[in-house]
């Protein structure tokens, strides 16, 4: 088993703190690519065009379809934690505070820096929550769901995300370059940052710490 699979969480202290820095991190991430008006993430792209055609903001819908996801979880017999209803509460919360302070850009070059500040942010962001072992996101454990009745996690991914981008899109959410730049990168940079963000466990005295540590 290499180094990087060894499943250390930390104190729950800790893992509260990535917990909630990620869901904020992940919330203001998906803020800044919808302010960036060059399109957003696929559940992005549906929770704007819900709020579009419903007047409730972006993070009531998000706290509102992470509730019904979790209806998908009883047949799938998926387990939500601390971290499942973290993510349905404070995801929305975060997200419309962000969308609240941030100015909305008018320059393009602006525009593009919040597209690629919040889709890093993003990854950054999943790489905590998950890290921190409380509970995937509802959206999350939908995929994961999906896979354990025989579809491959892509396989489950792309059903999900296509259902939900093609619904948005003809809500009225916003589908451009930023959605292309949204689906090409997540991917790479959520495996980048994921070891990254996972804590390394004390060594014990006498222990020679590995080298880059």
């Amino acid at each position: 088993m290499s180094e990087l699979s060894l499943p250390y969480l930390g104190s729950l202290p800790q893992r509260l703190l990535r917990l909630y820095a990620g869901l904020a991190l992940y919330g203001g991430g998906a803020a800044l690519q919808v302010e960036s008006h060059l399109g957003n993430g696929p559940w992005d792209v549906f929770h704007q065009g819900l709020s579009v055609r419903t007047g409730l903001s972006i993070g009531t819908w998000i706290i509102l379809v992470g509730l019904a996801v979790m209806v998908f979880w009883i047949p799938l017999r998926q387990r939500p934690g601390i971290g499942t209803v973290s993510n349905i509460v404070f995801l929305g919360l975060f997200a419309d505070l962000t969308l609240w302070l941030a100015p909305t850009p008018e320059n393009l070059a602006l525009r593009w820096a919040y597209l690629l500040a919040g889709v890093v942010f993003v990854a950054a962001a999943t790489g905590l929550y998950i890290g921190a072992g409380l509970g995937p996101g509802p959206r999350d454990g939908l995929m994961t769901g999906l896979h354990r009745l025989g579809l491959s996690i892509r396989a489950a991914r792309t059903l999900v995300e296509l259902t939900v981008l093609a619904a948005g899109w003809l809500l009225g959410g916003t589908v451009g370059v930023g959605t292309v730049v949204f689906a090409l990168t997540i991917g790479p940079l959520t495996q980048f940052f994921m070891p990254r963000m996972r804590p390394r466990p004390r060594p014990e005295p006498g222990e020679v710490p590995p080298q880059g540590s």
